[in-house]
């Protein structure tokens, strides 16, 4: 059992203070004039706002797609339906959104278990298993990347401080990827009882990758992710539009990834200011006035939240769900063996259903 040194939550809360002290610090001072950031939403063409939009819905809808195809290999049928998933994802990506760290990959899984326990579907280790999936699911984003860098390498501007980082994720995607592969397991071939906590999150993650002995399956999964990563490109470079920027294609895939590697560790919600500057820095290199790309910076975030929080809002309040009960996430490793894993992923949801009900 691993015990949590006191006082660790507050040293993490004031690094993460500090942290975005230091970003906000050096946006304001060494940044561009704000009066010209500001005036830059003057002139935003909405109907290119709509089209973002538009594209960053199909993004999460084909992503939600990707994710069903990955659980269809790590469980038993019956399998959830195309909308439960689609409600599950989009309440993880509403508590990525508004909560610090990746509490929605947590979320989502939890908001499914719930849904199948409800459906009448025994406790047999969906916990452990969809836990697995997501990391499984998150792998196949390893496939458009490397996609991505390549194609960036090849054709757009990049700043020489991002061409060392852009190789090392790829070479460190190629990397974890090949090893996913040689460590999957099939479907039900190991327990998780009596394992410790990081083996246990090693474990669950192989049971996830059992898609990867499924060629078709795994084939369908990296589709979907690559129509999600197009969708969200296409977003992009549309909401570049609504900002009266012209760059080029590459440089709306050079934005995409380093938006990606600037969200890669949540340290605050949304890492406000620090994705900004990651926008921004590329377009300079396009000629893209400071003031215009750091408003296109705010204003692209604001288009991807828009869509996770406001699909997410619906799907939770469609779950009779609170955003109590999405702060009360149980641990990956506390799924100690699949049927007390389900239990407390239960617990907790009813437990913050409970909370939510009591005033003040």
């Amino acid at each position: 059992m691993i015990r949590r040194i006191p006082g660790t939550p507050l040293l993490r809360l004031a690094v993460v203070i500090a942290s975005a002290a230091v970003v906000v610090a050096m946006l304001w001072w060494r940044g561009p004039d704000w009066h010209t950031v500001w005036h830059a939403f003057d002139a935003v063409k909405w109907y290119w706002i709509v089209a973002a939009i538009g594209f960053n819905l199909l993004s999460i809808v084909v992503r939600a797609i990707a994710w069903r195809t990955v659980i269809k290999q790590a469980i038993e049928p019956p399998y959830p339906s195309i909308m439960l998933v689609f409600s599950a994802f989009s309440v993880g990506l509403f508590a990525n959104a508004v909560l610090p760290g990746r509490i929605g990959e947590l979320a989502r899984v939890a908001v499914l278990t719930r849904k199948l326990r409800l459906q009448g579907r025994r406790a047999d280790g969906t916990w452990a298993a969809l836990v697995g999936t997501v990391f499984a699911h998150r792998l196949f984003d390893l496939v458009p990347t490397v996609g991505l860098i390549l194609y960036v390498l090849l054709t757009a501007k990049i700043p020489h401080w991002a061409i060392s980082s852009l190789l090392v994720v790829g070479a460190i995607g190629f990397g974890l990827f090949a090893f996913a592969f040689a460590s999957a397991r099939q479907r039900h071939e190991s327990v998780l009882d009596g394992l410790g906590p990081i083996r246990r999150l090693v474990e669950m993650g192989r049971h996830g990758l059992a898609v990867l002995h499924a060629p078709r399956a795994a084939a369908a999964a990296a589709f979907f992710q690559c129509c999600g990563w197009l969708f969200q490109l296409l977003a992009v470079y549309v909401a570049m539009r609504a900002f009266d920027i012209h760059a080029p294609m590459p440089a709306a895939a050079l934005v995409l990834l380093l938006m990606n590697v600037a969200t890669l560790f949540p340290l605050w919600p949304g890492n406000i200011g620090l994705l900004q500057a990651a926008i921004a820095l590329p377009l300079r290199s396009y000629g893209v006035p400071a003031g215009t790309a750091i408003a296109y910076g705010f204003g692209l975030q604001a288009i991807e939240a828009s869509v996770g929080v406001g699909v997410g809002l619906m799907f939770l309040a469609r779950e009779g769900l609170s955003f109590a009960m999405l702060r009360r996430m149980p641990g990956a490793e506390e799924a100690e063996v699949p049927d007390e894993g389900e239990a407390q992923a239960e617990a907790a949801l009813d437990d913050g259903r409970a909370r939510a009900r009591v005033p003040g």
